[in-house]
């Protein structure tokens, strides 16, 4: 195997306890906040691995690859991070592994939407497996409080792959050109700091307990910093690593083994059950993103 097939699945195997940790701490810290905390640690521990490495904390670049890299923080991080942590609260942590099959579908339809990517008849064909997937797997479980939650859930899960697609790919040629390290910094520095304006318009007088509510609940540190380091910053680092290293078809087939790796930990590690109908929902929807990450 290449380096970039183990960075691929080292983002997968890391993603999955770090969402695992993400449903525990949700159930007492909200989306944003929740979401927040953990970019702004991701931001912490990247900035000092710039300054272990010895590498800059500025790179000159063109200002349009500037303005890219912040839209693409926007809506990859502050949006689709919030959107992910907001639908593990809604489904719980195996349902939210069937939505994520939608991963590879949307990095196939944005590839298409952004550079002209024709889709070949067998990633039509795993897009319409998945679908059916979610479709078969999407029932009512005891994670689920509301019937809405259910398909509420699903499209947030579903549309935050949408939304990080098109925030990596928009930047794919800067990654590939520049330090990994310094570009996901960058990245989480605006994604925090639009965080922050957001909150400022929202909450006005109630950042504090609101947006850094986080920071103010050391009781919940415990499971909290984990899956800063985790998914932030250790899968970040693996996933981006993937896509610099590897064609975008393979490093998606390989993340999408997050789905089982999720699923499993959520049955021994949460007690989630793992209904008949959820497997064969999962087993679909992972058939069809296998055919279009492979294709």
């Amino acid at each position: 195997m290449s380096i970039g097939d183990l960075y691929a699945i080292g983002a997968a195997l890391v993603w999955s306890f770090a969402l695992i940790l993400m449903r525990v701490a949700g159930h007492q810290i909200p989306p944003i906040p929740l979401t927040f905390f953990k970019n702004v640690v991701a931001l912490a521990l990247f900035t000092l691995t710039l300054l272990v490495l010895g590498e800059p904390l500025y790179i000159a670049l063109h200002s349009s690859d500037y303005v890219r890299l912040v839209i693409s923080a926007v809506i990859g991080i502050a949006v689709a991070d919030t959107m992910i942590a907001a639908a593990v609260n809604r489904l719980g942590a195996s349902l939210q592994a069937l939505a994520d099959c939608a991963y590879a579908p949307s990095i196939a339809f944005v590839g298409f939407m952004m550079f002209g990517e024709i889709l070949s008849t067998w990633e039509i064909i795993g897009g319409i497996f998945v679908l059916f997937g979610v479709f078969v797997g999407a029932t009512m479980t005891a994670e689920i409080k509301k019937p809405k939650d259910l398909w509420v859930g699903i499209l947030l899960a579903a549309g935050a792959h949408v939304v990080m697609a098109v925030g990596i790919l928009m930047v794919r040629d800067i990654l590939r050109e520049e330090s990994l390290v310094w570009v996901c910094s960058f990245r989480f520095l605006i994604g925090a700091f639009a965080m922050y304006i957001y909150a400022l318009v929202r909450y006005q007088g109630r950042v504090a307990e609101t947006l850094f509510l986080g920071f103010l609940r050391p009781d919940m540190w415990r499971s909290m910093i984990p899956m800063a380091i985790l998914g932030p910053y250790l899968a970040t680092l693996f996933w981006v690593a993937g896509f610099k290293y590897l064609e975008a078809g393979r490093a998606a087939i390989f993340n999408q083994l997050s789905t089982v790796f999720i699923i499993l930990l959520a049955y021994f590690l949460l007690g989630e059950k793992l209904s008949g109908r959820k497997m064969l929902g999962v087993a679909l929807a992972i058939v069809g993103a296998g055919l279009v990450a492979a294709h």
